[in-house]
């Protein structure tokens, strides 16, 4: 990355918004990386976000995504269904994490944000939820909630992780 530098980062992210901004920040986090912590990423969410571009949210996922550290992201999606479903309410993302923590256990912490991120786009979407689509609905608390009863469970396809490599 250090190598393209800040113009070659940007010819590579130009089309997401606010690139120029995000290729100075990977240019400065490389940069810490190799002076700082020695090329390796940091396991700690202080030390994460001493990084440039790296806030709460992302140092969770990070911690959460790549090493199974049990914390929660709380984006714009898991704030709203937390606080709609009476789930884990607070008044600012800080507060919808510590509250998150508190009922979901750790072992479904690794899968629980997707969850909740798919859920909240999908289905309890911000503007008109569709409660008849829940599979959650009987244990929601939400006083907007049109519907009681849960949706069936519908089998996902099987998931297919990375390409298999060539027979040599």
């Amino acid at each position: 990355m250090l190598a393209l530098g800040e113009e070659g980062v940007i010819e590579h992210i130009k089309t997401i918004g606010l690139y120029r901004n995000k290729a100075k920040n990977v240019i400065a986090l490389c940069r810490i990386l190799i002076d700082e912590f020695g090329s390796e990423v940091p396991k700690t969410r202080e030390e994460l976000m001493r990084l440039p571009g790296v806030g709460r949210k992302t140092a969770n996922v990070v911690m959460s995504m790549a090493f199974g550290i049990p914390t929660m992201a709380v984006d714009t999606h898991v704030f709203r269904i937390a606080n709609r479903m009476l789930m884990a309410p607070g008044k600012t993302p800080d507060e919808v994490e510590d509250n998150i923590l508190r009922v979901i256990p750790d072992q479904y912490l690794y899968h629980a944000h997707h969850w909740l991120i798919l859920h909240g786009r999908y289905c309890c979407k911000a503007r008109k939820p569709e409660c008849e689509r829940c599979v959650v609905a009987d244990i929601c608390r939400s006083p907007e909630k049109t519907f009681d009863i849960p949706a069936p469970l519908v089998e996902l396809p099987q998931q297919i992780v990375g390409i298999p490599a060539p027979a040599p």
